[in-house]
């Protein structure tokens, strides 16, 4: 069965009235749609995109957890987590903490950051990209350590840990989403790491299949089954007015499911009323998985 996550906007801007749009989703769009999607899905960003930052921005770790508490039957993740911002040991303590305290329902959503004003006006060091993504994998490897062993210790090149218990550590390890669409480093980290790979659909169907190709030969190479990494991608567009608009939501994303694509996060901006959402739920979700 095909997944549909909702992406909710932490931003507040002149449309949501410097609002943060999470917070109007979750009074008036999230209670009746939410229950008809698979997960829920968070940014991690410090400030908003405009030059005087009066955009306000929640942050990631805290609103995941104040949703999660608000909603109890939905997968959570992070679209996706700098892992820069956080120390490695922190990320996995904060991890177990919310696999723990949600029952079991967090996704450790992760990339390797990008966004360098924000690293360097919050303080971060921000090295090279082949730097940032080459960090990434021992951070999924100390969470792994620290989700699964009483006293785990690791000795990188870039992190270190010794005895760093993360109790309780989580009955469920948290699956690992790597968000990344660099060929020559990222793609292979998420073929060898990855549970989800969160992919990027900008250059169209062709570069989509090579970099999904890139990952399953990565796994491959490191002795996994690639069907074992699911296949995401975020979608965004307007949400259905009409039955002409739902059937080509339809049509887009039953193509990119045949090219494999197994869970669309869903990025519909700021929606004012729930009716959309639930002809969106009727009209696309329920066809495309046979309901």
């Amino acid at each position: 069965m095909t997944k549909f996550g909702w992406l909710s906007p932490v931003a507040g801007h002149a449309g949501s009235d410097f609002q943060p749009i999470v917070m109007y989703q979750e009074e008036h769009i999230l209670p009746k749609a939410l229950p008809h999607f698979d997960s829920l899905w968070i940014a991690d960003h410090f400030y908003g995109f405009d030059s005087e930052k009066t955009e306000g921005f929640l942050e990631a770790w805290v609103t995941l957890t104040w949703l999660a508490a608000r909603f109890p039957d939905v997968m959570l993740c992070h679209h996706v987590l700098g892992h820069g911002y956080r120390n490695p040991a922190l990320t996995a303590k904060m991890a177990s903490t919310l696999q723990v305290l949600s029952g079991n329902r967090f996704v450790l959503g992760i990339g390797g950051g990008w966004r360098e004003d924000e690293y360097e006006s919050y303080g971060y060091d921000f090295p090279s990209t082949a730097t940032r993504l080459r960090q990434l994998e021992e951070v999924v490897q100390i969470c792994r350590l620290m989700w699964t062993e009483a006293h785990p210790t690791f000795d990188g090149t870039y992190f270190q840990i010794d005895d760093a218990a993360a109790t309780p550590r989580p009955d469920v390890v948290p699956p690992i989403c790597i968000g990344s669409s660099g060929e020559q480093i990222g793609l292979p980290i998420v073929g060898r790491q990855a549970d989800i790979w969160n992919g990027s659909l900008r250059g169209g169907d062709e570069s989509w299949l090579r970099m999904r190709d890139i990952v399953h030969s990565a796994a491959s190479d490191a002795g996994r089954d690639p069907a074992d990494i699911e296949c995401s991608v975020t979608v965004a567009g307007e949400l259905p007015d009409s039955d002409a608009a739902s059937e080509q939501w339809v049509e887009r994303l039953t193509h990119l499911h045949d090219l494999g694509v197994e869970h669309f996060v869903m990025d519909f901006g700021h929606p004012l009323d729930v009716e959309p959402a639930l002809r969106f739920v009727e009209q696309v979700i329920a066809p495309i998985n046979g309901d």
